[in-house]
């Protein structure tokens, strides 16, 4: 019997697609009311991004999501924008743009399969259950063709999981390999059960950090759910400004991107606050998903010892084996992670470039790096803060 045929089109807003449609592709899971894989690739919050201004015009990010139907019924999407820059993406290319365009191209407009501004690991091609296999070719395909038809440069899909990264490989776009730092939740019954799994060196450094923490002289509380209120997002909005000025330049989300979250996404947020005299001076906004705590934002208005790591590293255990999740999520980067129980592990992303000669050197060039980083986070994992009896019995 013949197969149906695939239709692909591209949606320039999410108001042209149900949320009921886009969830049972993104977030099937939830679909008995509880909590999706991960929130960043629901209606909720991908549309919080766009009705929020954060995406769209002006900023670089032009939706063009990619949907695939088979007899009129959406069996596939994904979240792809036509970028105009390299920001708000962590896992970067600006030398791969540079080499471009001294040798006379124009790298930008590119596509890109991606969360914006969210370096976590998901799914990036959202796939209706029993479509899988056609689903993510027809996706795959279809955002290839859309490059190469425009004469676009590239297209990437970052954060995606080993398998999507495995099949895409398969299909013939270039693997990338990257590393992040997350903290694993083993079967820890509290903080100080998986305080007793340190060396002793690494514990007594953490309770002096904690001790320090405190000495801020205030409470730290966490919200979530109902708790969640307007004058929290207020606080929470100066130390995102504070923080984006300081490592971007300008904050990518807008503020309006707080309220429409707080009115339609409090269900999936824990924002940890620390206040001091009537006034919150610090805090922490993590994305709760059915496996996974994702720390995402932290910022602050007085600057106090060791407050950073508690709130985001320490209360985010502490929360992450309070709701039973299997790890914790610290965003991109930080070295420093290492010593307070976030190990080294895999990320993963694929690249399409329509020139062969650059996308040749690009392949070497990633082959490089991919050993590179597999031997870093060998050493890295060497360094960890566990006990050698506690890393030889989870080996």
């Amino acid at each position: 019997m013949a197969q149906a045929q695939i239709d692909i089109r591209v949606l320039s807003s999410l108001s042209q697609i149900t949320a009921e449609d886009w969830d049972a592709c993104a977030c099937p899971e939830a679909a008995d009311g509880g909590r999706p894989l991960d929130p960043f690739t629901t209606h909720r919050f991908l549309n919080a991004l766009e009705e929020s201004g954060s995406v769209g015009p002006g900023t670089g990010w032009q939706p063009q999501y990619l949907t695939a139907y088979q007899e009129g019924r959406l069996i596939a999407c994904a979240p792809l924008y036509a970028k105009g820059h390299s920001q708000g993406e962590y896992i970067f290319d600006h030398n791969w743009a540079h080499a471009y365009e001294q040798a006379g191209g124009h790298y930008y407009p590119k596509l890109q399969i991606a969360v914006p501004f969210t370096p976590a690991t998901g799914r990036r091609f959202l796939v209706r259950p029993g479509f899988d296999g056609i689903g993510h070719s027809a996706l795959l395909q279809g955002a290839v063709q859309l490059a190469a038809d425009n004469n676009l440069s590239s297209l990437h899909v970052t954060f995606c999981t080993q398998d999507e990264a495995r099949l895409g490989e398969e299909m013939g776009l270039m693997l990338r390999t990257t590393q992040q730092f997350h903290w694993q939740n083993d079967g820890y019954a509290d903080f100080e059960a998986f305080m007793r799994a340190l060396s002793s060196r690494k514990r007594k450094n953490i309770r002096k950090e904690r001790m320090q923490a405190q000495c801020f002289g205030g409470e730290i509380r966490v919200y979530q759910g109902e708790d969640l209120r307007p004058e929290h997002w207020d606080a929470f909005w100066d130390f995102y400004q504070d923080t984006g000025a300081r490592k971007w330049g300008s904050p990518y989300l807008t503020r309006q991107f707080f309220d429409i979250a707080h009115r339609t996404m409090a269900d999936d947020i824990a924002l940890i606050l620390a206040g001091r005299n009537g006034r919150y001076v610090a805090g922490a906004l993590n994305f709760i998903g059915r496996k996974t705590l994702y720390g995402r934002y932290w910022g602050c208005v007085e600057q106090h010892p060791c407050l950073h790591f508690e709130l985001c590293y320490y209360q985010a255990i502490e929360l992450a084996i309070a709701l039973g999740l299997d790890r914790a999520e610290a965003g991109a980067q930080g070295e420093h992670k290492l010593a307070r129980g976030y190990m080294p592990c895999q990320t993963h992303s694929l690249h399409w470039i329509g020139d062969p000669g650059f996308a040749g050197a690009v392949g070497r060039y990633l082959e490089a790096e991919r050993a590179a980083t597999e031997e870093e986070i060998e050493i890295l994992t060497d360094y960890g803060p566990f006990r050698k009896a506690h890393v030889e019995e989870q080996e």
